[in-house]
């Protein structure tokens, strides 16, 4: 990563286009049915469809350049960051590659420039009393001088990242202590690093407020636990975790350029704000909070300075289009209630602002522009979610709605804010249609449909077998119809695991839809799925245990939840269980219950002839769960008491599965 921002270039759309041509390193002679080992080259029809690119979009704009390079102070000094063990969390050099205006053949011209303004990096001066931190994770972090201290917005995703961020900007400006930490909202990248700025001693001593929308705790620690392991999984295919940093890799992550790596922390909230509007002074300066639930995040707020007419938009309006429904899986967000907030902020701020920041990418100067910015995406999520409904009530499907509406009008599509790098046109239609009607789209033949293997094998087997297949779809590949072959491969793929021809054929077909897209997270999610059929599911070696800290933070009824969720029924078939929970440090006790291959249970309640009453204090369950110790060492070294049955507790969790972090997603579920 370019830490300095780099000088301004003159656009040349004529040398872009050249420069793709002599990229182009592949003819017709690739053969990839033969090719075992990756990344190949960009085939002809990518080359030519990376060219088509310069012509759909305004690429001599360069406002954005100017404001992404605005107020720029410095950079880091060393570009590795790194956890006191030695562990490096985040690097700058990673994508040293990405420099120069042409994009390589294997990117997408508008994703690279997109790919290029993440790039620029360090310590940035937004206004008078307001600095930011960017390029130093996913998200940035803010710092507003206050009269005493500093007021830090949003401290990354990682302790390790955010206390290189506040050092760089000590370099810079007087090391004043911090005063307060604003949360913005509940996603993990803009809390998990606190504890880099901050300890948990300076807020229960008074010296520190940590302050965050209603609803945060349990927004911030829920969302990833019952299906933690399948998102952790699908994230690795958004963010492309596993995919080397390279013009055939990973290029960005549309918000940024990627996750650190680092330790995540979380210290509650001191303060919350729970009116929909209210003014509070921290530190001598006045913030206005505005809370917009369930737009961008379920818990989130914006921030309004009026001394610097300033305002601070969270993660409400972004340089791209944002999700409706990530692709790493989460609850579908509701784009209604987004642009109704959008519209909301506008008509609130947009005439006092002159400033307009968020918590990714480069802020926006001038009224003007930022009430254009404001508008334009208050439109776009209305236009997803009016548009979907319209075609639903015409009676079209998922996929047709995503085929219809496949470009937002004019002149929003034109806008580089509105541009697919995070979200996509596509899968938010689907996800406004999931919103509404759910999985089913009415047709009865896609009610109960055969299980995926079978229904390739006798899809193969009804197009001739696989060497009949094989044929038609190389054929296809020379073509350039690569949508077609990602299709047709993947049935050849789950008919015959072990086909290696299907496998690189699939691969090949991927990594040039990957090549060609402008969404990060598409090109991520493809080419995991090409390194994956090509080498195999790769185990990420372990990064350390979950975080104390929010294993720390979750209740009581979201620890049971995730029992009731591993549960295997088969091994409960025919067994029952009462259990009393006590536990004495929050004076709180719960009766579970084992019937019908079901784990229920009540709070404040008790059986009166348990199977087995469990006595413990919270911190044993945390140490519990997060694998610090086991069940039976807890007993023996009386930690936790069981009256009773005296095997319950171990005949309970014998019933329980453990999942696999590393599960097939472009192969067949191993059996």
């Amino acid at each position: 990563m370019n830490t300095n921002p780099p000088a301004r270039r003159a656009p040349r759309l004529a040398a872009l286009a050249a420069a793709l041509l002599l990229c182009a390193c592949a003819g017709p002679g690739i053969k990839p049915e033969t090719v075992n080992a990756g990344p190949l080259p960009a085939e002809p029809a990518t080359v030519q469809s990376q060219q088509d690119w310069l012509g759909r979009l305004p690429f001599a704009d360069r406002q954005d350049f100017e404001d992404a390079q605005r107020g720029h102070v410095a950079g880091l000094e060393q570009p590795q960051i790194r956890t006191a063990d030695g562990r490096v969390v985040w690097d700058a050099q990673a994508y040293a590659f990405e420099s120069g205006d042409a994009a390589p053949a294997t990117v997408n011209p508008s994703l690279w420039r997109q790919a290029l303004l993440n790039n620029v990096s360090g310590l940035f001066k937004v206004t008078e009393r307001v600095y930011q931190i960017r390029g130093l994770d996913l998200a940035n972090m803010t710092i507003v001088e206050g009269d005493a201290g500093i007021i830090v917005i949003d401290p990354l995703l990682s302790a390790e990242t955010a206390r290189a961020g506040l050092e760089l900007y000590y370099r810079h400006r007087p090391a004043r202590p911090v005063s307060a930490v604003i949360y913005t909202h509940s996603h993990i990248d803009h809390f998990g690093g606190v504890r880099g700025v901050i300890s948990e001693d300076d807020v229960k001593a008074g010296r520190v407020q940590v302050i965050a929308p209603s609803g945060f705790m349990e927004e911030a620690v829920s969302e990833n636990v019952l299906a933690g392991t399948a998102m952790s999984r699908r994230a690795q295919y958004m963010y492309g975790a596993l995919l080397p940093r390279s013009a055939t890799g990973q290029v960005d992550a549309g918000l940024g350029k990627g996750l650190s790596r680092g330790t995540v922390t979380l210290i509650a909230p001191s303060l919350l704000i729970e009116k929909p509007v209210e003014t509070r002074r921290i530190d001598g300066v006045d913030i206005e909070f505005q809370l917009t639930p369930g737009t961008e995040a379920p818990a989130e707020m914006n921030l309004y300075f009026p001394q610097m007419r300033t305002l601070c938009i969270a993660e409400n309006a972004v340089r791209t289009q944002h999700n409706l429904l990530t692709l790493r899986g989460a609850k579908v967000r509701d784009a209604k209630q987004w642009s109704y907030y959008l519209d909301e902020t506008l008509a609130r701020y947009g005439a006092r602002s002159d400033v307009l920041l968020g918590q990714h990418h480069w802020p926006t100067w001038g009224r003007e522009r930022i009430n254009r910015l404001l508008a334009d995406q208050r439109d776009m999520y209305a236009y997803l979610n009016d548009q979907t409904l319209r075609l639903i009530n015409h009676g079209y499907t998922p996929m047709e709605i995503a085929g219809r509406l496949h470009r937002l009008p004019e002149p929003l599509a034109s806008q580089w804010y509105a541009r697919d790098y995070y979200g996509s046109i596509s899968h938010n239609v689907r996800a406004v249609y999931q919103r509404y009607l759910g999985f089913y789209d009415g047709n009865p033949a896609n009610l109960d449909p055969l299980p995926p293997v079978e229904t390739a094998r006798r899809t193969i087997a009804w197009m001739g077998g696989a060497d009949a297949v094989l044929a038609r779809a190389r054929e296809a590949y020379r073509q350039g119809d690569y949508r077609w072959v990602a299709q047709i491969g993947n049935q050849l793929v789950f008919a015959e695991p072990e086909n290696q021809a299907a496998r690189q054929l699939q691969a090949a077909a991927l990594e040039q839809l990957g090549y060609q897209s402008e969404n990060s997270t598409w090109r991520n999610a493809y080419l995991s799925g090409a390194q994956e059929l090509r080498k195999g599911v790769v185990v990420p070696p372990t990064q350390g245990a979950a975080s104390a800290d929010l294993v720390k933070a979750l209740t009581v009824p979201m620890f049971f939840d995730f029992l009731s969720v591993r549960l295997n029924a088969d091994k409960a078939a025919g067994k029952a269980m009462r259990i009393n929970w006590v536990f004495p440090d929050l004076g709180q006790r719960y009766a579970m219950t084992l019937n019908n291959s079901a784990l229920t249970y009540r709070a404040d309640a008790a059986h009166a002839t348990p199977t087995a009453t469990i006595t413990l204090r919270k911190p044993v369950l945390n140490a519990v769960f997060a694998g610090q110790t086991r069940p039976g060492d807890a007993i023996r070294s009386g930690q936790m008491q069981v009256t009773g049955d005296q095997q319950a507790l171990a005949a309970l969790f014998g019933m329980m599965d453990s999942f696999s972090p590393s599960f097939n997603i472009v192969t067949p579920a191993a059996r």
